[in-house]
């Protein structure tokens, strides 16, 4: 249930004198001329020509000096100061502003832009327009919103009062639009794969599963589109790319969150390191298209995207043996694993029991090593055991034709060869399924229509998947995948929601 304060209560009843006075304080519709950045950008001529201009936005703090007022209007663009004064307009529209404008409420101001004294630009209100009547107050000026979990619940609020907080979101579609410019660019066809999956697969997760009433059926929120996309290479397309939300049931962290934006894209006859050209040249095309350098800093890290001997590449053994001086190998037995692993400081030994050989190294990889990789840098060698849809080496049965992106201590991209012999897959599929039988919640399921679509014959190809959250995460230097999402997933206010009765168990 929803708190009125006084305060609250008191601008409710603004809006009810209102009506009483046949001024609607919810308008239908308002045009402006101007945003607030046009002005500011053309004042002077604004100023010379005594141009008529119209401005909508939110009012923010008020100052009043009796009969005039100056407070700012912010707008999708940025702020501009505006004044109001009495006989400057109309006598009602002034005694509209006195008796029911408070900061927050939406206006419409017409006017003339001028200078004040102290040089800001300024509009000279001769028209004022209530649009929409706030009636519930904007936290105060002098302390914002700093509350991080009313942040992120009431995204709204926080867009309002925290500049910052605007202008890592509009950086963020820019990144989008970017993206998406090169790969057209490209000859790469953006589609739209299903949301909804009745075989989930793509990826190692946890799904969320839904039901469908009509059909009778469960079905699946995606993990990946990998396996939708890589049927339309089966289907003679040669290069496309989908930018799109994946579900994944599994922790919240700075860097996860259930919901998240994924680019995939794939490119016939194409190998692994061909993708990691491209990966390398889009990021830094973004970074120039968006930043205008190839220079960032990242949690107080200078980032180089273009190092002058390109980005670092390296096996994830050649990572550990170069970070912690430990020479490991693929196959090598757990005990002997962990044994050379006990020689590390600072490690949990408890953690590394019980796991086999390839999760020892994975995880060893991840606590120590993944830390480091500040500079961008490609790991390559990963497993095959944990790479069921990627080609296997020529020269190693043990290692997939696969990297991942490292930049700023973030994994940003994941990329392979794609596995295209329909035998091998399948084989895949069922050590797969035997895994699951024992227990393992995240392996992948028999998707028997996708063997089918490689019977066909699908082409050489290599696929690419980047986090697009964590890429404006690193453009924006934002901690935390949360201020990058507007709407994260965050515990219900109030507790456990009620099961709804279409919900299946």
């Amino acid at each position: 249930m929803l708190e009125h304060s006084e305060l609250i209560r008191n601008r409710y009843e603004k809006a009810k004198a209102l009506r009483a006075k046949n001024i609607n304080p919810y308008a239908n519709r308002f045009i402006p001329t101007h945003t607030s950045q046009e002005i500011l950008n053309n004042s002077e001529q604004l100023i010379a020509t005594e141009q008529k201009v119209v401005i909508a936005g939110r009012i923010l703090t008020i100052r009043s000096f009796g009969k005039a007022a100056f407070f700012h209007v912010m707008d999708g663009k940025g702020k501009i100061q505006a004044f109001v004064k009495s006989g400057m307009m109309p006598d009602e529209e002034f005694a509209l502003f006195r008796e029911f404008i408070d900061s927050g409420d939406i206006v419409g101001i017409e006017g003339v832009v001028f200078r004040t004294k102290t040089g800001e630009v300024t509009v000279l209100a001769q028209r004022l327009h209530l649009l929409t009547k706030s009636v519930r107050p904007l936290p105060e000026k002098w302390h914002g919103l700093r509350d991080t979990d009313v942040r992120y619940r009431q995204r709204y609020v926080d867009l309002i009062v925290n500049e910052d907080v605007y202008k890592t979101f509009e950086m963020r579609s820019k990144i989008m639009s970017a993206c998406r410019r090169y790969l057209d660019g490209r000859g790469y066809m953006e589609v739209e794969t299903p949301m909804m999956h009745p075989i989930y697969g793509g990826a190692f997760a946890r799904p969320f599963l839904t039901y469908h009433n009509t059909l009778d059926i469960q079905l699946y929120l995606r993990i990946a589109p990998e396996l939708y996309l890589k049927r339309l290479l089966v289907g003679g397309f040669e290069k496309v790319y989908e930018i799109n939300r994946n579900f994944r049931n599994e922790g919240i962290s700075v860097q996860h969150n259930p919901e998240f934006t994924m680019l995939e894209l794939y490119t016939a006859f194409w190998d692994y390191m061909d993708t990691a050209a491209l990966l390398e040249d889009m990021l830094k095309a973004i970074a120039r298209d968006v930043l205008g350098t190839t220079k960032i800093t990242y949690q107080g890290d200078e980032i180089d995207l273009s190092p002058p001997d390109g980005w670092k590449r390296m096996t994830i053994l050649e990572a550990i043996q170069a970070t912690l001086g430990l020479r490991l190998k693929w196959g090598e037995s757990p005990d002997d694993i962990r044994a050379k692993i006990g020689q590390i400081s600072g490690l949990n030994a408890a953690e590394f029991n019980d796991l086999g050989s390839v999760d020892l190294i994975l995880k060893l990889f991840d606590q120590k090593v993944e830390p480091t990789l500040i500079q961008p840098t490609f790991i390559m060698g990963y497993p095959r055991a944990k790479s069921p849809l990627a080609k296997t080496r020529p020269d190693d049965p043990l290692v997939a034709e696969r990297f991942e992106l490292f930049v700023g201590r973030l994994e940003v991209a994941n990329a392979y060869s794609e596995l295209n012999d329909p035998a091998e897959q399948l084989q895949r599929f069922q050590e797969q399924a035997k895994r699951r039988a024992a227990g393992d919640a995240e392996a992948m399921c028999v998707d028997e229509d996708y063997v089918r679509a490689l019977e066909y014959g699908m082409p050489p190809a290599s696929g690419l998947g980047v986090g697009m959250d964590r890429l404006v995460m690193l453009f924006t230097d934002c901690s935390s995948i949360r201020d990058v999402i507007l709407f994260p997933t965050l515990r219900p206010e109030g507790g456990r929601p009620a099961k709804t009765e279409n919900e299946k168990p």
